[in-house]
């Protein structure tokens, strides 16, 4: 075992650091015994620090090698803990200033301790993107476009919503009625799943969905399943809830199933776009999942966040359709989320459930905040029954469709340098980098260049880091998309020249 690392407290450590010390105004403790990686250790100390004040604005940090020579770790450990401070603000980077901290940081000293209970745990990083956009073309994952919504029907739906009588109760936990045979009859339009009104529970989103779930259902300290790379705020809500996550490899055909996957009480899983490597789990990993969800009496969490959008590629039946018809039913919810279709800006999702899990779903739903929305219901239910999201749905495909080809067309040239996974589906593309390229370093210096995009690092719970960028296109248009590609295929054929790649 690797004794923590100690980066010690300086004898002065108010004002600015000077360009070059050797240290950080604060104590570090890196562990290598621990799940957590390096660099995302180092970047929650480095945030906890500048948001109790103890790094005034202004203040330079030590450069990546001098640092990582310091703290006794590789410099893409701090690179990467680097990378992800200045994609969420708590840092700036600079052409002639380095990394420092933001001017507006908060200037003073940290809050007594007096103004907090001593017993309460100081919270980690939101496990989430997007909160601070940077300036720039931006690849963000997880948000999609608007520019084909029609905004006379969007307009419409929530004026009718509002002229309906103010209600004085908070309506059925489950969702009302309309609502959720909207929803089962656009899941089977849109997926093939074969629902009724009955079997739909609206939720605020996946998130939620998520945590309905694990709280109604899941034994204290359950073991589950998950994608590795995977979706980090899951990972977090299970974690948060006191389970055993337990990653699982994912390869180009979902999530590797077999008679070596440990039991479990239930595996989070999204089959029709892997998040965030892109794949579609095909049909015979899609039986195995099942298949172990029998053997071990386990449930499955399908989240298909992104199932309407394929291009060219066949619709694969979902998990819980394969249930019914393969003798596992009562195994699988199904999350579905208005999100990617509409707008992030709804917070409306639902959960198909079976019959046996609904009660506890209803309880856990009443407990946690009742009932949705009724004004948001109602004209969802408008845009829906009105057939306004199918219609969304058919123009938002040719959209993102002429998006995602002005993206692949300037980076296909790219190989062997660089290859695109997942791109028959969904609205993110994963470029994998050749090993002698940085995916880390071509992120720092695109951003430099402001061009926004992400690497696999917070992504992946154990094992190798995938040498790949993420590159979300739903909310760009086709020329924005075009010129990000050149710019990315620019900077890694750079990169590929100074390492003598390229001939």
């Amino acid at each position: 075992m690797v004794a923590p690392s100690t980066v010690p407290l300086p004898a002065v450590s108010r004002g600015p650091l000077a360009p070059r010390t050797e240290d950080l105004p604060f104590p570090v403790t890196l562990a290598r015994s621990v799940p957590e990686p390096l660099h995302a250790q180092l970047a929650r100390q480095v945030r906890a620090a500048v948001l109790a004040g103890r790094v005034p604005g202004g203040t330079a940090l030590p450069g990546t090698r001098t640092l990582s020579r310091t703290l006794g770790v590789t410099r893409g450990v701090v690179e990467a803990a680097y990378a992800e401070l200045v994609a969420d603000g708590t840092l700036q980077a600079q052409v002639g200033r380095g990394t420092h901290v933001p001017d507006t940081a908060a200037p003073g000293d940290p809050a007594p301790a007096g103004d907090r209970p001593a017993w309460l745990p100081t919270p980690g990083p939101l496990p989430v993107d997007g909160l601070q956009v940077a300036a720039g073309l931006n690849f963000r994952v997880g948000v999609t476009g608007t520019a084909v919504l029609d905004t006379r029907a969007w307009r419409q739906a929530w004026a009718d919503a509002a002229r309906q009588p103010v209600p004085g109760d908070y309506g059925d936990p489950a969702g009302e009625e309309p609502l959720r045979a909207a929803l089962a009859a656009f899941v089977g339009r849109q997926r093939g799943l074969p629902v009724t009104a009955q079997d739909v529970l609206v939720t605020n989103g996946t998130l939620h969905a998520l945590n309905l779930i694990v709280r109604a259902l899941l034994p204290p300290g359950s073991r589950v399943l998950l994608e590795n790379p995977g979706y980090r705020a899951a990972r977090q809500v299970l974690l948060d809830a006191g389970h055993e996550v337990i990653p699982v490899p994912v390869d180009a055909d979902g999530m590797k199933v077999g008679p070596g996957t440990p039991p479990a009480r239930l595996a989070y899983v999204t089959p029709s776009h892997q998040f965030p490597l892109g794949g579609r789990m095909c049909l015979p990993r899609r039986l195995a999942l099942l298949d172990w969800a029998r053997t071990h009496d386990a449930l499955i969490v399908e989240d298909d966040y992104d199932g309407e959008f394929r291009y060219g590629a066949p619709p694969l039946p979902t998990l819980a359709s394969l249930a019914a018809q393969t003798g596992a039913p009562g195994r699988v919810l199904y999350l579905g989320t208005l999100s990617k279709v509409l707008t992030p800006a709804v917070r409306s999702g639902f959960v198909v459930a079976p019959p046996a899990l609904r009660a506890a779903l209803l309880r856990s739903r009443t407990l946690l905040d009742f009932a949705p929305s009724l004004p948001v219901q109602s004209a969802l239910t408008a845009l829906l029954a009105g057939g306004h999201v199918d219609r969304h749905v058919r123009r938002a495909r040719r959209w993102h469709a002429q998006v995602r080809a002005a993206l692949t067309a300037e980076l296909a040239a790219l190989a062997p340098l660089a290859a695109l996974g997942g791109i028959e589906a969904g609205l993110h593309v994963c470029l994998h980098l050749h090993p002698s390229l940085d995916a880390v370093a071509a992120a720092d210096t695109l951003s430099a260049q402001g061009v926004q995009v992400s690497t696999l690092h917070t992504y992946t719970f154990g094992g190798p880091v995938p040498n790949a960028l993420l590159l979300g296109y739903g909310g760009l248009t086709a020329a924005q998309a075009m010129e990000g590609g050149r710019r990315i295929a620019q900077v890694l054929r750079a990169a590929a020249t100074s390492q003598r790649l390229m001939t």
